[in-house]
């Protein structure tokens, strides 16, 4: 008897439900749920935002979303354990520009090549770095500050929340334009450090609105100016540092969703599919925006090229500060 092959219809409809099995980047293939991954400790920025977009995806997906958080050096063992995880979709990392585009620039040996081991998925947000001072710090504007630094015999120690950051080349910039001694103070993270700033140990800081936003409102600590071409909406009273008189920070980072090289593409548009519709909800549009944060969905191709341009930008300024990759 002649066995009866495979109708085309009945292929093209195998070949779909494969397809479709691909995508699924979590519990609806084995078990296992979708992991996001976050460079720095519970209670800061990053942290808080993974969380929003993890209770989003979950239900867009239909499958369990977890944050882990693996803290330290700026991002970077986050960005190891991403590169090691399967490219099976189920892994993704949440990160801004330090991770991405700073951090591969300064350290010579990262653990990781972004261009090489890492694949965007979705951008979903902008947002800009501020200066702040602590509560028991006497300025109430830039000029203030630098007046009191200059009272203390022209020495002050500047928080950041990791080491040879976008954060810690703008204190550079500040001391050598006002002619400072000022001394970037590397934590692990935001959290420390503005744990630090709130209990008066450390007298300023930069790090980025969403780290500063509720404090700031409630007069714990005073945000005094923001990079950025344009005021920001959450605090119109804070001058860029444009209109201080320092240029060349313009450029606002990112935040942005990546995954392991390799990952299929069915398995990631149907992430970026998902987060874009989550970033779209009021509820959770206008939580963003509060931290400071300006929404906006970018794809796979779009956040790519965002961050290959941020990267030269910032490529320009390292440079121009002669820092050494360490």
């Amino acid at each position: 008897m002649t066995p009866r092959h495979p109708s085309r219809r009945t292929l093209l409809q195998a070949a779909a439900a494969a397809a479709a099995g691909a995508a699924l980047p979590a519990r609806a293939q084995s078990g296992a749920p979708l992991r996001i991954l976050v460079g720095f400790p519970p209670g800061g920025g990053t942290d808080a935002i993974a969380r929003i977009l993890a209770d989003g995806l979950k239900d867009e997906l239909g499958t369990t979303v977890i944050v882990e958080n693996k803290a330290g050096a700026g991002g970077q063992l986050a960005a190891q354990a991403l590169k090691a995880a399967p490219a099976d979709g189920r892994t993704l990392f949440v990160s801004h520009d330090h991770t991405i585009s700073i951090l591969p620039q300064v350290v010579r040996n990262p653990g990781f090549d972004p261009a090489r081991d890492f694949t965007a998925v979705a951008g979903f947000a902008t947002f800009v770095n501020a200066f702040a001072v602590a509560g028991g710090t006497p300025a109430r504007s830039m000029a203030e500050y630098i007046a009191w630094v200059r009272s203390q015999g022209a020495k002050g120690v500047v928080g950041v929340p990791a080491p040879a950051s976008v954060p810690e080349f703008l204190v550079k910039v500040i001391a050598a334009h006002h002619q400072l001694d000022l001394v970037a103070a590397p934590y692990r993270g935001s959290a420390p450090m503005m744990a630090d700033m709130l209990g008066n140990q450390i007298a300023a800081g930069v790090g980025s609105i969403p780290d500063f936003i509720e404090n700031h409102r409630a007069g714990k600590l005073r945000v005094l100016g923001v990079l950025g071409g344009a005021r920001q909406e959450v605090m119109p009273e804070v001058p860029t540092f444009s209109e201080l008189g320092l240029k060349g920070f313009e450029d606002v980072p990112y935040y942005g969703l990546f995954a392991p090289a390799g990952t299929p593409r069915a398995a990631i548009e149907q992430v970026s599919a998902a987060l874009a519709r989550v970033v779209a909800r009021p509820a959770v549009k206008d939580r963003l925006s509060a931290m400071g944060l300006s929404v906006g969905h970018m794809g796979p191709d779009q956040l790519a090229q965002r961050e290959r341009a941020y990267t030269a930008t910032w490529a320009g300024i390292i440079a121009r500060s002669g820092f050494v990759p360490q």
